[in-house]
């Protein structure tokens, strides 16, 4: 019998390659380039499943391709704005996703972003790296305490609760939040945490506002020049969520006119190809959306793909079904 034809579109950990080898009639991206759109559309045509990560764009144009052989898209990653679900359903395409797995590390990197950007890490790594640092100074890069902060999320979901615990126990932090559904009622006593009724009463109180929104219609440019009104001068945005959440000019003016105080960023607009703007400020701190990028989580996430084409090809539920 042969096996069912798989395409994976990235390079994965070696030891989820190496099952799929066993497993599947599997093609590798084995120089880990982007692919293209027409390469795209031709593995739709030639392949039962596909596999792509969130850098990969399956607009409704792709998933509309004539002669379609491909079922599945089986998502190697949380987020899936970049698949045109209307389309894929239109086309029955099953989507699936990896979801629970990459919290904890997602997490860390908002820590870790909040703690460059209040103590001004990046920047003074830059300094030391040009040799331009004179020495200690009383007066020297002077920088904002976490501990004892009010920290604001935009989103309270596993991922947002996971850096409220964080920064709650680690950090001692005041937690607030802005969640459309309703939250467990024993994560908002464990956490001491308060509900905010919208996103710029948030914004009026947090000294960090952290973002752990989807990304879809209605949280597009969710920061924008308005909102970003409402925020502290001294405040400082986090972003680990979608790059889409942010219009990145209005931050950009925002922290060259010092309306804020600072900012860290581990997705963008566009990426790869970030705004240039953001380049030219001392006050930002730029990650290459490492959210998930530890060897565990990634092996995890490419597990979390093969337990989905398994029931897929056995005929049973998806764990991880989106459509």
């Amino acid at each position: 019998m042969n096996k069912p034809k798989v395409l994976i579109t990235r390079r994965w950990t070696e030891s989820v390659e190496t099952k799929l080898r066993d497993l599947y009639d599997v093609t590798l991206n084995e120089t880990d380039r982007p692919l293209r759109t027409d390469e795209f559309k031709a593995a739709l045509q030639n392949y039962d499943v596909v596999c792509p990560t969130v850098c990969d764009s399956f607009p409704a144009d792709v998933l509309n391709v004539e002669n379609k052989r491909c079922k599945i898209l089986a998502n190697f990653g949380v987020g899936y704005n970049h698949i045109d679900i209307e389309a894929a359903k239109a086309n029955g395409l099953i989507v699936t996703n990896t979801p629970n797995v990459l919290t904890q590390s997602t997490a860390d990197i908002a820590m870790t972003l909040l703690l460059m950007t209040a103590r001004r890490g990046a920047e003074g790594d830059r300094l030391v790296r040009a040799n331009k640092w004179s020495g200690w100074c009383p007066t020297s890069m002077l920088s904002s305490n976490v501990t004892g902060a009010t920290l604001g999320l935009i989103g309270f979901g596993r991922i947002g609760q996971a850096m409220a615990r964080k920064a709650h126990y680690g950090f001692d932090m005041n937690i607030i939040y802005f969640n459309p559904s309703a939250v467990d009622e024993y994560v908002i006593q464990d956490l001491n945490a308060k509900r905010c009724n919208t996103v710029e009463e948030l914004l009026q109180q947090a000294d960090f506002v952290s973002l752990h929104c989807p990304a879809g219609a209605n949280t597009k440019h969710l920061i924008n020049a308005e909102t970003l009104k409402f925020m502290k001068p001294t405040a400082h945005l986090i972003n680990t969520a979608r790059g889409d959440v942010v219009d990145s000019q209005a931050l950009i003016d925002a922290l060259k006119s010092k309306q804020i105080a600072g900012a860290g960023l581990d997705v963008y607009e566009n990426e790869p190809n970030i705004h240039e703007g953001f380049l030219e400020l001392e006050n930002v701190t730029l990650l290459p959306h490492l959210g998930s990028a530890t060897l565990e989580t990634r092996t995890a996430m490419g597990e979390k793909v093969l337990a989905n084409l398994a029931a897929y090809f056995a005929g049973e539920t998806l764990p991880d079904r989106v459509v």
